[in-house]
């Protein structure tokens, strides 16, 4: 029998304020919630612009505490309104100089389950991570949320498997990878790399990207966010490459089981065989 959940994902442009795109994010998660969607994860920070194209201290005042924030508190009301698991990505502050890029994780009740922390922070010319976020120091945890098992990998992170293997041995069923990837050098790869990371370790993930040109720099984001599923295959095709656009899609999650009996890669690891990949 299918087990069937309907998923949602967003990909949406700088409205120019925090408030306007927090309210931005609640119409379509009704408008989500409409559509019958169970889970929904929004773009990688969500609420601000992607102030990472410069170097300015001025921006660390985006960051808010996890869970005890108001933001968290708001989606966490939304999510128990609309019955949804929500995945919340945002500026995290956990204390003064101690900055993350985070994602909250908020069951269908409206309980807060815990964050994830991005691992990987680039360093490059339009993306300057490192002087705003501290590495991410939570490892790669899995939620048990009303939908299944829930994991998160954000942005930059895509480009090491290391973690896309933790989450599925873990047990993620469905991996998030909310970002803000722009044209240029890894357009190439935004295809290339979720839908084979679905395909390697037989779970759904859900590529999330924002849209548009912001004021502060000129990268130009280039949407086209999507579901895939295990077989590395995009669920009913991508969302536009630069308008925003709400992606609900129906994810049969008995294929999990159907791949994973059919190509079994985590039953063939060969795990004693690969200590040199984490030597010092």
């Amino acid at each position: 029998m299918a087990r069937m959940v309907t998923a949602a994902i967003v990909q949406t442009a700088w409205t120019g304020d925090k408030e306007s795109m927090i309210e931005l994010h609640e119409k379509y998660v009704a408008e989500a919630a409409a559509a019958g969607a169970r889970v929904m994860c929004f773009q990688e920070l969500f609420y601000g612009p992607y102030f990472c194209q410069v170097q300015d201290a001025e921006y660390y005042s985006y960051a808010e505490a996890i869970p005890d924030g108001p933001t968290t508190k708001r989606f966490c009301e939304l999510a128990a309104k609309h019955e949804m698991v929500l995945v919340v990505p945002m500026y995290e502050r956990e204390q003064a100089g101690l900055l993350y890029n985070t994602a909250a994780v908020i069951d269908a009740d409206g309980t807060y389950l815990g964050k994830y922390r991005k691992n990987h922070i680039p360093q490059v010319k339009g993306f300057w991570e490192k002087f705003y976020f501290r590495p991410g120091n939570l490892g790669y945890p899995v939620f048990e949320t009303a939908v299944g098992t829930v994991g998160v990998y954000i942005c930059y992170d895509r480009h090491f498997p290391e973690g896309w293997r933790a989450l599925g041995l873990a047990g993620a069923e469905i991996v998030f990878n909310p970002s803000a990837t722009s044209r240029g050098l890894s357009a190439y790869l935004w295809q290339l790399e979720q839908t084979s990371s679905a395909a390697a370790n037989m779970y759904f993930v859900g590529a999330i990207n924002r849209v548009g040109v912001e004021p502060l720099g000129d990268n130009d984001f280039y949407g086209t966010s999507y579901f895939a599923n295990p077989r590395g295959q995009i669920v009913d095709g991508a969302a536009s490459d630069h308008a925003e656009e709400l992606i609900v899609r129906e994810l049969d999650l008995e294929m999990l089981d159907e791949v994973r009996n059919q190509w079994a890669f985590y039953r063939d690891r060969r795990p004693e065989s690969y200590e040199p990949l984490v030597a010092p």
